[in-house]
């Protein structure tokens, strides 16, 4: 019996759950970090630029090339080890390379990845980070490593899984451009812990930053909300108070409802987007597991008073787009229910004086039917007035008792041929 057919994608969906592992480093490590994204139409770019862009990265340093059609890498590049990971919108490059500089977080350690090398890149740098991973002091040394690396009211530190090791950032942007992390690890710390921190570091930073773009586009759209909604209740006021014609209103409506229609379009893409990279960050927060570190603000708490208010931002914008929407459409269709209302009006109106047209032309007809008996009447007594003389001259019949024996079977003849051609055109032509 022969075996059962595999589905042609079984095997590439079941490893792409493996396709990216977490890291493993070493307890003292640097870690560089960069995230590049198209300004315009990222989720549509050519995804064989982020590739050739890579392999420029490769080749300067003799490694091997990506797989064709690969959407993530990790090979040596140097003392570096490096992992290239291809996302919906964006791309992202990880350096780690043992030991630490001498100055912490020292812009040199960034020169793995060349500055004629970044200028070439097929986009821009959404964000950046210069991360250290060193074995963990004391709890008086970990502050005073943050008192001096660190902006002391945006500082985040954290115990993170199970106290394997203490994270720390202030989520701002240093003189060299990039976000600072630091993580102090503790003895007995595997490697691949050590890895799962950074990454989730990189990855809240990233999502951070990518979910802020949502952000900016509300703050763009609030102006113009704002003049639609005031402009959308003008006209409702007017549509009520009956001050402009129903027919300019509704035009007006409907282009404020396409406006509205297409700005929603435009931005379904960013705030769904955003939607989804905020779930994200809260969940990359919630694995880390946090514990307060010597009564400081956890990464959650920053969050929650810093970009949580950002996101309901863009929350309440979304909602205030469609609402207004919602609120154009009904108003339109009320407008359209008046318009529809006047316009039977306007139609009765019509009829009735197409009634009273059609009476008028009737009695017109009735009149007009009468006088043309009375005229083919004339002539027709005069006609049988002439052939008929001869038989009054036969009789000695004057010709005026002539006429008036012969005048009203004429008339009642002429009468009863109209009648008959008038009911002949009501029949219509078939009948």
């Amino acid at each position: 019996m022969p075996p059962i057919e595999d589905h042609p994608l079984r095997y590439r969906l079941a490893n792409e759950l493996h396709a990216r592992p977490f890291p493993a480093m070493k307890k003292s490590s640097t870690v560089v970090y960069v995230a590049i994204k198209q300004p315009k139409e990222a989720v549509s770019r050519d995804r064989a630029a982020d590739v050739a862009h890579l392999i420029q990265l490769l080749d300067r340093h003799g490694a091997p090339h990506p797989q064709p059609g690969a959407t993530h890498y990790s090979g040596r590049i140097g003392r570096h080890m490096l992992k290239w990971e291809q996302h919906t919108e964006f791309v992202t490059y990880t350096a780690i390379s043992e030991g630490l500089s001498e100055r912490p977080f020292d812009p040199v350690d960034f020169e793995v990845f060349p500055e004629d090398w970044l200028s070439q890149a097929p986009g821009q740098r959404i964000t950046s980070i210069a991360l250290r991973v060193c074995p963990r002091p004391n709890e008086a040394g970990i502050e005073e490593a943050l008192a001096e690396w660190f902006v002391p009211e945006s500082t985040a530190a954290s115990h993170v899984l199970d106290d394997a090791a203490v994270a720390a950032g202030d989520f701002r942007i240093d003189p060299a451009g990039h976000m600072r992390f630091a993580v102090f690890v503790s003895e007995g710390a595997g490697q691949r812990r050590i890895g799962r921190v950074v990454q989730r570091l990189c990855e809240i930073e990233t999502y951070k930053a990518m979910s802020m773009l949502g952000f900016s586009r509300a703050q763009q759209l609030s102006g113009e909300i704002g003049a639609l909604d005031n402009h959308l209740s003008q006209l409702m006021a007017d549509m009520t108070g009956g001050a402009i014609a129903s027919e300019k209103t509704l035009t007006e409506l409907l282009s404020i409802s396409a406006e509205l229609e297409s700005m929603a379009a435009r931005s379904s893409f960013r705030f769904g987007a955003t939607g989804a990279y905020e779930a994200i960050v809260g969940q990359r927060i919630a694995s880390l597991r946090e514990e307060r570190f010597q009564g400081r603000q956890t990464f959650a708490d920053f969050m929650a008073r810093r970009y949580e208010p950002a996101m309901r931002t863009v929350n309440s914008t979304q909602g205030r787009l469609q609402a207004l929407a919602d609120r154009a459409m009904r108003a339109g269709e009320l407008l359209r229910t008046r318009v529809d209302v006047e316009r039977s009006a306007q139609n009765q109106a019509l009829l009735e004086s197409m009634d009273r047209r059609a009476d008028l032309s009737l009695r017109l007809q009735h009149t007009v039917e009468g006088l043309s008996v009375v005229a083919i009447s004339y002539y027709a007594v005069s006609l049988a007035g002439y052939l008929l003389y001869p038989v009054a001259q036969a009789t000695g019949m004057s010709k005026g008792m002539l006429t008036a024996v012969v005048t009203l079977p004429v008339v009642l003849a002429v009468w009863g041929a109209i009648r008959r051609v008038r009911k002949r055109l009501e029949r219509g032509p078939h009948s």
